[in-house]
């Protein structure tokens, strides 16, 4: 049965869009039909982290009013068997969708695709409401700072009073040395404070920066320690 997975945050920076592109790649190497929707609009960034930016024709604002066909905005990720993109419009020229629309748009999408992937804006805007209505389960990424644990517990609080029941949280940039500082949180206090499953810890790993700007996923990395976690955090995210 197909899935909408919303993949959000709290604040900006924290790795939430190459999160939701390497999730996608995951799910795609296994042979799944997968469709990742940016729903930054104005601010996509999911094209670049798929190295797509130059094959935009349509976006997910031609699809919604009907300008293009869903089928139109799609576009395909040539190294994988059935990963697709449909991007946000780099202009704000259609800042709102309603839950009604995100809804219809996302029930057509999963007549086609075994998963949809939404890359929520950071925070808490009108479109992560609407997404949320259309979503079958939420992951929030999040990392080691106060801040964006505070902010992370506001989004998931959103998310519950819009009736996701299935949430969890990656925890991403870990950087181990500052624990012994005692600086940053650690993820015992993190989960503690966010009472939220733990599905995934991402060290903090500069080849993760590379891959997102260079345009390929880092699971592509067959073998790596990182591919290997990033494929056990699609399995606990799909398990919880």
């Amino acid at each position: 049965m197909s899935e909408v997975i919303l993949v959000a945050s709290g604040k900006g920076g924290v790795g939430k869009t190459v999160i939701a592109a390497n999730l996608g790649a995951v799910l795609a190497q296994r042979g799944k039909s997968v469709v990742l929707v940016d729903l930054n609009l104005g601010r996509r960034n999911l094209d670049i982290c798929l190295g797509m930016e130059n094959r935009i024709v349509y976006d997910l604002a031609d699809a919604i009013m009907g300008i293009c066909r869903i089928k139109q905005s799609l576009v395909k990720d040539r190294r994988f068997p059935a990963l697709y993109l449909i991007s946000a419009p780099q202009s704000r020229k259609k800042s709102f969708i309603s839950e009604k629309e995100m809804i219809a748009f996302c029930a057509d999408l999963k007549r086609s695709f075994d998963y949809v992937i939404l890359d929520a804006p950071a925070g808490i805007e009108e479109i992560l409401l609407s997404a949320a209505a259309a979503s079958d389960r939420a992951v929030i990424v999040t990392v080691p700072e106060y801040a964006a644990i505070r902010d992370t517990d506001m989004v998931d609080e959103v998310l519950k009073e819009s009736g996701i029941g299935r949430r969890s949280v990656v925890i991403n940039k870990i950087m181990e040395g500052l624990y012994n500082k005692g600086v940053v949180p650690e993820p015992s206090e993190i989960a503690e404070s966010l009472r939220l499953p733990i599905t995934g810890l991402i060290p903090f790993d500069e080849n993760i920066h590379i891959s997102a700007n260079i345009g390929v996923p880092i699971v592509l990395a067959k073998g790596s320690y990182v591919e290997k976690n990033l494929s056990q955090i699609a399995d606990r995210i799909l398990k919880n």
